[in-house]
């Protein structure tokens, strides 16, 4: 059984699974301007075009001027073709989507990429292939001229160039509308050098702490590079596990172990692309004690503005943590400092040490423009990016939706159950037509009827119901019992003015009959009726027999009892089938 506090808080944890947002980019998916003009065409170039009206200006998503694409001219093989179209954000940025199209040209056009490859560039002469987190180059893009692809980078892009180079598989014509898609790097940062990551052993299980996706030169240390360091994406509390399906553990964390390092601490440099003014430095560190994972002892830091060293260091130790597991940022202050280049020296507290993101404030970027102010070009678009694309990330939120609306039913059908048992216990079910008895008993009355005069006198009396009611005694059914029955007092008293002289007001004109749906009774009646009643005076058991219901008339319901419905109905021949001892009186 699934109770409703358990299924909530299922629900709950989907919920925070689905909208945690500790990924930049999710956040960091602003157009850069291709579409909207923003990116000058000055900023455009590419490596050949087909024709003037194809030139790289006109490789704008969504777009039509010109021909409506960049076509590049293809004069060779295609395993020798390295066409490119490039685009100069003018700064760093951090790229975390890009969209492609085809040239549709109002359906002139029918030429499109299948798939391209993506090279970035900080500088403008080092330039880098960019893989995606399993280490593949080429990327799925269109499969015709006119819908716009979006494709999420996995890791993002930080770079000022960037080059789509579309791959051909055979002699044929392809045309390229783009798009990027991202924010500003704030940082500043271009690199950063430090040791390789490590590898643990834990319960048998191999922990790979490296730096997967690091683009810069690798051997026993990192040089002239950026990567998990700065991918936008925080490592879990477990650092065995990820937030990137399909990868070994420990992925989202870059660690190393005292063991390897003598002097007690990992040192590490950052270099920036301009002299800044640093306010802080957040590291994002794991704290598992219980697997021997601490946060830094102490951190020293040295700052160079120019060619050589600062002298003076400063220095920050913060409060160990013992108690909560949690991964953590921890902020350190910069003071200030002005400097183009920073070396930290990260002192173990315990056998490891890992981090998955470490940033940088400085007062400089605040004041930094994204772009140069747009120019006049065409209309704003939708935006695409609120399309739907077909990264694994759609596959994972519609899974997790799933089991959301899953558990939902559930409770609304456990909930429904519960509502619908309640109203059964309350509610009798209801007579069947063909298997209607009803039992009558016609009290002795006396009705006088004067065809002179209409005026009519009540008599008194001084009686009720001519049954006692039945009492149910199990929830099922009750047995039928010997009922009382109270004779009738009639009043002598009425004057010889011929007046009409009836039962007192209360009595009904009609005999009602007490239908009880009874389950459980044998035969083919679902209807038990009282078969005895007793006569007060003389003190001996009176039978009561049925009335045949084809003698009854319908008249109207007059509504539900505890043993079923009431029906108020006129009987036909009831001199011809009551007893001697009763009898209709009727004066002319």
């Amino acid at each position: 059984i699934i109770y409703k506090s358990q299924v909530l808080t299922i629900i709950k944890i989907l919920v925070s699974l689905l909208f945690m947002q500790k990924n930049k980019g999710s956040v960091c998916r602003s157009p850069l301007g291709m579409s909207r003009g923003q990116i000058l065409d000055e900023d455009i170039s590419a490596s050949s075009q087909w024709s003037d009206s194809t030139a790289a200006k006109y490789g704008r998503l969504d777009c039509e001027e010109g021909d409506g694409a960049w076509c590049p001219e293809i004069a060779g093989e295609p395993e020798n073709i390295n066409e490119f179209l490039q685009i100069d954000l003018r700064s760093l940025h951090f790229i975390t989507l890009v969209g492609t199209q085809g040239r549709h040209a109002g359906g002139i056009g029918n030429e499109f990429a299948q798939t391209y490859k993506i090279k970035y560039s900080r500088d403008g002469s080092r330039w880098i292939s960019w893989r995606n987190r399993q280490g593949k180059e080429v990327i799925e893009a269109n499969r015709n001229a006119y819908d716009i692809v979006l494709k999420d980078l996995e890791p993002p892009i930080i770079a000022r160039f960037i080059r789509f180079m579309p791959v051909i598989d055979h002699s044929m014509n392809v045309c390229m509308r783009v798009e990027l898609y991202g924010c500003e790097w704030l940082d500043g940062l271009v690199s950063y050098n430090s040791p390789v990551g490590q590898q643990m052993t834990l319960n048998g299980q191999y922990i790979y702490l490296n730096d997967s996706v690091y683009d810069g030169a690798m051997s026993n240390s990192m040089t002239e590079g950026l990567g998990q360091l700065t991918d936008g994406m925080c490592g879990l509390d477990d650092f065995t596990h990820s937030h990137v399906y399909n990868v070994w553990p420990g992925y989202d964390y870059v660690g190393w172990t005292n063991e390897s390092f003598s002097n007690g601490y990992v040192e590490i440099m950052f270099e920036f692309d301009r002299t800044r003014n640093f306010t802080t430095m957040k590291v994002h560190c794991n704290n598992m004690f219980s697997r021997r994972v601490k946060t830094f002892q102490k951190v020293v830091c040295y700052f160079r503005s120019e060619s050589d060293w600062e002298a003076t260091p400063i220095s920050f130790s913060p409060v160990m943590d013992d108690v909560n597991p949690s991964a953590r940022f921890v902020t350190v202050s910069l003071y200030n400092h002005m400097a183009s280049a920073i070396k930290c020296q990260y002192y173990f507290s315990d056998i490891w040490m890992m981090f998955s993101e470490i940033t940088f404030q400085s007062d400089t970027a605040m004041y930094n423009t994204t772009l140069s102010p747009p120019k006049t070009g065409p209309p704003i678009r939708d935006d695409p990016t609120h399309k739907v694309d077909d990264s694994n990330t759609r596959i994972l939120i519609g899974c997790l939706v799933a089991i959301i609306f899953i558990l939902v039913a559930i409770i609304v059908i456990i909930l429904w159950r519960q509502v619908w048992q309640k109203m059964l216990e309350k509610v009798s079910r209801r007579m069947l037509d063909d298997e209607l008895t009803a039992s009558l008993s016609i009290q002795s009355e006396t009705f006088t009827y004067n065809n002179n005069s209409p005026s009519s006198v009540p008599s008194e009396q001084e009686t009720s119901s001519t049954y006692e009611r039945i009492f149910p005694l199990g929830p099922d059914y009750q047995e039928p019992s010997r009922l009382v029955r109270k004779l009738p007092e009639f009043s002598q008293t009425s004057e010889d003015t011929g007046e009409l002289q009836i039962v007192q007001e209360g009595v009904p004109h009609y005999a009602e009959a007490d239908i009880v749906n009874l389950q459980g009774v044998t035969g083919g009646n679902t209807y038990a009726v009282p078969a005895l009643t007793m006569d007060l005076l003389s003190g001996k058991d009176v039978a009561v027999e049925e009335f045949p219901r084809k003698l009854l008339t319908f008249k109207e319901k007059l509504g539900e009892g505890q043993f079923g419905e009431v029906h108020l109905c006129e009987a036909e021949g009831m001199q011809d089938f009551m007893d001697e001892d009763f009898s209709f009186d009727v004066i002319e």
